[in-house]
C-alpha cells in the first residue's frame, strides 16, 4: 500500500526546490534581454552612458544568473533521488529535453557569459553585442528545454506504451517539442519573467531617482523599462489566454478546479470573479457571463464540463484501464500472447487511470465499484488553492498592465521624474510580480495533481521507496541552505546597488574606474538616507 507520509515529503521537498529556483529564473530572463537592448543602443549611438547602464544591470544579472544555477542543479538530481519509478518509466522521454537544455542552452549561456564580463577591452562593440545576445538567447532556451519537459508532463504526446519494456518510449519527437501545452507554456512564462526583469528595473531606478543618485543612467533605464514592461505585461495577459486555451483542451479537470465549477454550465460559461462554498455543498459566486467559454473554447456554443461530470469519466477510463493492466499481467506469462498485446494496444492510455487504484488495494483487477469511484475522486486536486492562487496572479498581471500604461505616458512626456508618489510606489510594487510567477507554477503543479504524469502516472506511483527520515532530513537541509542562498543574493543585489555603476574591468585590472564620473542633480527633493548620504542627511559627495 502507499505510504502518503513519504508521498507528501517527496513532493513538499520537490516543490520548495521549484519554488526557491523560480525565485531567480523570471529575473535571469527578463534582464538579459534588456541588457541585449541597452547594448545595443550603446553600439549604435556610441554613448558612454549606454554601456554604463549595460554593465551596471549585467552584474545585478551575473549575481541572480549565478543562484539560478545553484539552485537548479538539485532540482535533476531529485528525479533519480526522490521519484526513481517516474524516471524509470518515462525516463526516455523526460530525459530526452533536459539533456538537451544541458548541452544547447545551459552551456551556451554560461559560456558566454564569461566573455560578456571580460570582453569588453578583448571584442570589438560589434563582437560584444553579438555575446550579450547570445547570452539572452541562452537563457531563453534553457527555459524552452524546460518547459518542453514539463510541458510533456502536462500533455503526454509522441509517446506509447511500450509492453516489451514496460515503460513509455518516444516515438515522435517533433510532436515532443512542438507539444501545444509546452509551447503555450514556454511563452506565457517568458513573458512573465520579462515583466519581472522590466519591475526590477524600473524599481530600482526609481529608488535612484528618489535617493538623488545616477540620475541619467535612471532615467534612461526607466524609459526602456517602460517600453519593455507595456509589450511584456500585454502579451502575458495573452499568452495567459492562450494557455488556458491549451488547458482546456488537454486539462479540462485543472480549469473545472480553477474555476470551482462543480456541474458543467450551458455554453458560453461564466468566468467567476470571486466564490464561496455554502454549508450544503454548493457554491455562491460573482460571476462574469460568457468570458470563460469565450477564454477555454473561443466559441459561444461549446461546453466547459464541471468537476462532477468528469468524475464520472474518469470512473469509466479506471475501468478500461483495469482491462490494459490485467492484460499486462497476461503477458508476463506468456511475453506472445496474441490477444494480451491487442488488448494493451486498444487500453493503455488508460492504464493510469487504473494505476489510481494501488492506493487502495493491490490486486487492482480486483477492484469494487466502491474503490472504483474513490480512485475517481481523487482526480480532482483541492479546489480553493487552485481558485484563489489563479485570481491572485490574474490579478497581478492586470495591475501592471495599468502600471506600466502609466510608466510608458510618463516616459514619452519625460515626466517620469516628477511624481514622487509613483517613484515610491514603483519601488514597492517590486515583489508583485514574482509573487505572480510563483502563483503560476503552483496553478500549473499543484493543478495537475494526482498526477505525475497527466492520464499516464499517479504522483503517489512515481515516488522513491525512501524513509521518512530520509525525506525530513533532506528537506530540512535544501530549505536551509536555500534560504542562505537567497539571503546571500539579496545581499549581494543590495550592495552592487548601492555601489552603483561601476566598470568591474577595469577594477579588476587595477586601472581607474571610466564610470566615477560627476551626474547632475535630481530635481526631486532630496531626503536624508541612509543609502549613501551622511548622518546629518546631507547628500553624499558627487562619484
Amino acid at each position: 500500500m502507499v505510504d502518503e507520509l513519504v508521498v507528501n515529503l517527496s513532493r513538499a521537498q520537490f516543490a520548495a526546490t521549484a519554488l526557491y529556483h523560480f525565485l531567480f529564473v523570471p529575473l535571469t530572463l527578463g534582464l538579459s534581454f534588456m541588457m541585449a537592448i541597452m547594448e545595443s543602443t550603446y553600439v549604435m549611438t556610441g554613448r558612454e552612458i549606454w554601456r554604463k547602464m549595460t554593465l551596471f544591470w549585467g552584474t545585478l544579472f551575473g549575481i541572480n544568473f549565478a543562484m539560478g544555477v545553484a539552485t537548479g542543479i538539485v532540482m535533476e538530481f531529485q528525479f533519480g533521488m526522490n521519484w526513481a519509478y517516474y524516471s524509470h518509466y518515462v525516463g526516455d522521454v523526460f530525459g530526452a529535453p533536459l539533456a538537451i537544455e544541458g548541452l544547447m542552452a545551459f552551456f551556451l549561456e554560461a559560456t558566454f557569459i564569461g566573455l560578456f564580463f571580460f570582453g569588453w577591452d578583448r571584442l570589438s562593440k560589434v563582437g560584444h553585442l553579438v555575446v550579450t545576445w547570445l547570452v539572452a538567447l541562452g537563457a531563453n532556451f534553457s527555459a524552452l528545454w524546460i518547459l518542453i519537459a514539463n510541458g510533456w508532463m502536462q500533455y503526454p504526446v509522441g509517446a506509447v506504451f511500450n509492453p516489451d519494456t514496460m515503460r513509455m518510449e518516444i516515438t515522435d519527437f517533433m510532436a515532443v517539442i512542438f507539444n501545444p501545452v509546452a509551447q503555450a507554456k514556454f511563452v506565457h512564462t517568458v513573458s512573465a519573467g520579462y515583466v519581472t526583469g522590466a519591475v526590477f528595473v524600473f524599481g530600482v531606478s526609481a529608488l535612484f531617482l528618489l535617493k538623488g543618485k545616477h540620475i541619467e543612467l535612471a532615467k534612461r533605464s526607466m524609459v526602456v523599462a517602460a517600453s519593455f514592461g507595456l509589450a511584456s505585461a500585454l502579451s502575458v495577459v495573452v499568452l495567459g489566454d492562450e494557455s488556458g486555451y491549451a488547458a482546456t483542451e488537454h486539462q479540462v479537470m485543472k480549469i473545472a478546479a480553477v474555476e470551482a465549477m462543480y456541474h458543467t454550465e450551458p455554453a458560453p460559461a461564466g468566468l467567476s470573479l470571486i466564490a464561496f462554498p455554502r454549508a450544503d455543498g454548493s457554491v455562491w459566486e460573482l460571476k462574469v457571463p460568457w468570458v470563460l467559454g469565450l477564454i477555454t473554447t473561443r466559441s459561444f456554443d461549446t461546453e466547459v464540463p464541471g468537476i462532477n461530470e468528469l468524475v464520472e469519466h474518469a470512473e469509466v477510463r479506471i475501468a478500461n484501464g483495469i482491462n490494459a493492466y490485467t492484460a499486462m499481467a497476461a503477458l508476463e506469462e506468456n511475453r506472445e500472447d496474441p490477444v494480451a498485446r491487442e488488448t494493451i494496444a486498444e487500453t493503455w492510455p488508460d492504464l493510469g487511470y487504473a494505476l489510481l487504484l494501488k492506493r487502495y488495494r493491490v490486486d487492482i483487477e480486483n477492484a469494487t465499484p466502491e474503490e472504483i469511484a474513490m480512485a475517481a475522486a481523487d482526480t480532482v486536486p483541492d479546489v480553493w488553492p487552485l481558485f484563489w492562487t489563479f485570481r491572485l496572479m490574474v490579478g497581478i498581471g492586470l495591475f501592471f498592465i495599468g502600471f506600466f500604461v502609466f510608466a510608458f505616458w510618463k516616459a514619452s512626456t519625460g515626466t517620469l521624474d516628477k511624481h514622487r508618489w509613483f517613484l515610491w510606489g514603483a519601488v514597492a510594487v517590486m515583489p508583485l510580480p514574482w509573487m505572480a510567477a510563483e502563483a503560476g507554477w503552483i496553478i500549473a503543479e499543484y493543478g495537475r495533481q494526482p498526477w505525475a504524469i497527466e492520464g499516464v502516472l499517479p504522483t503517489f506511483y512515481a515516488a522513491s521507496s525512501l524513509t521518512v527520515t530520509d525525506l525530513v532530513l533532506s528537506l530540512a537541509f535544501y530549505i536551509t541552505v536555500y534560504t542562505i542562498l537567497a539571503v546571500i543574493m539579496v545581499i549581494l543585489m543590495v550592495k552592487a546597488i548601492k555601489a552603483g555603476p561601476k566598470d568591474y574591468v577595469a577594477l579588476l585590472n587595477g586601472e581607474p574606474d571610466p564610470m566615477e564620473t560627476p551626474e547632475p542633480k535630481s530635481d526631486l527633493p532630496q531626503s536624508p538616507d541612509s543609502y549613501g548620504d551622511d548622518k546629518a542627511g546631507k547628500p553624499a559627495p558627487a562619484e
